[in-house]
């Protein structure tokens, strides 16, 4: 009797704390205390990689201001490795005429683990006067770039603008990608991906470099240094996560706070505002190219209407630009580089 009843008692009773009250106060709690958590001065958290003088602090160290020019671009990444955490920018994109410039604000490890690196990207890719910037993300993991996992969205504000909050969170079951404390993109550890899910520590790293072989239009525009510099702010910056020995990639992180990201989840009502984003902003997605992939990634589960309803075999939305495919950074995957044909 025991044993027959408890599933179903179990199942009541989970599903009723879901719906409560009581999961919705913590859900909401735990993204409140994401939202607020500190923020560092560059001195604090980051190191310069590159540039020289393209790489400016302003305001004590609180706003970084990195660009590109006709000799260098310029970047600066976190002091230590971590496993697992939250991380964010507010970020200011170059105005005007952007064609070929890249900014990227990622994680990875491809410096430590050349063979098996791991990544999360945020890669914001810029156009022609009168086009507006695209924002492409994408998730590596064990170094399985031959199975890019590509998603490219419109943006509903310009991003040159003023300042714009881009966020990743990361823990052992979920990958969650903000734009604005707005989900976006959500990516769970499941059997399909095995190997594939980001599972060993990474630096956070923010550039801005010459893509003009693949950025815009497959490379067809390059970057024009008659509108140089370009200039990319990047400022409350947050880093939040277990830090990890560089010898060993042990980590202690037994701080009761890192319950806030390794725990949280998303409630009902983020979720209804991600599927509002990908259902108006999603341009591109990688489970519905089938010219790429004509037995979808393991891990993709298949909306037959929609894929033939409002994508192409590329996996391009109807009425988005069409994207044609070239190589470029990383040696990473055609698609993973390529954008609009206008």
């Amino acid at each position: 009797m025991v044993s027959t009843l408890f599933p179903s008692a179990f199942f009541f009773f989970f599903f009723s704390f879901v719906c409560s009250p009581v999961f919705l106060f913590f859900c909401n709690a735990s993204a409140a205390l994401l939202e607020s958590l500190p923020t560092l001065s560059f001195e604090e958290g980051y190191t310069q990689l590159f540039g020289g003088g393209n790489l400016i602090l302003l305001r004590d160290g609180k706003r970084v201001r990195i660009s590109l020019d006709e000799r260098t671009g310029a970047g600066f990444a976190s002091q230590d490795l971590y496993l697992h955490g939250f991380f964010s920018a507010s970020i200011k994109l170059p105005a005007d005429y952007a064609a070929g410039v890249v900014v990227a604000f990622y994680m990875s490890n491809g410096d430590v683990f050349p063979k098996t690196h791991d990544e999360l990207d945020f890669e914001f890719l810029g156009n022609i006067r009168g086009r507006e910037w695209r924002v492409q993300t994408n998730v590596y993991g064990n170094g399985s770039t031959a199975v890019g996992r590509e998603e490219r969205y419109e943006l509903w504000f310009d991003p040159t603008e003023d300042f714009h909050r881009y966020s990743i969170l990361w823990n052992h079951e979920r990958i969650t990608f903000y734009i604005d404390d707005i989900p976006i993109r959500e990516t769970v550890r499941s059997e399909a991906m095995a190997g594939c899910f980001p599972s060993k520590p990474m630096s956070l790293y923010s550039t801005i470099w010459d893509g003009s072989g693949w950025a815009t239009s497959g490379g067809r525009y390059k970057v024009n240094y008659r509108y140089a510099p370009y200039v990319a702010e990047f400022q409350d910056l947050v880093i939040h996560g277990c830090a990890v020995n560089p010898m060993d990639h042990s980590s202690a992180c037994e701080r009761p706070d890192a319950a806030i990201y390794g725990s949280s989840t998303m409630s009902p009502e983020q979720r209804a505002q991600m599927d509002g984003f990908r259902r108006k902003h999603m341009t591109y997605y990688y489970c519905y190219d089938r010219d790429r992939y004509p037995t979808p990634p393991a891990e993709c589960k298949m909306d037959q209407f929609e894929t033939r309803q409002y994508y192409g075999a590329d996996g391009v939305r109807y009425g988005g630009h069409r994207r044609r495919r070239r190589g470029g950074r990383h040696n990473r995957s055609s698609v993973a580089q390529a954008d609009a044909a206008l």
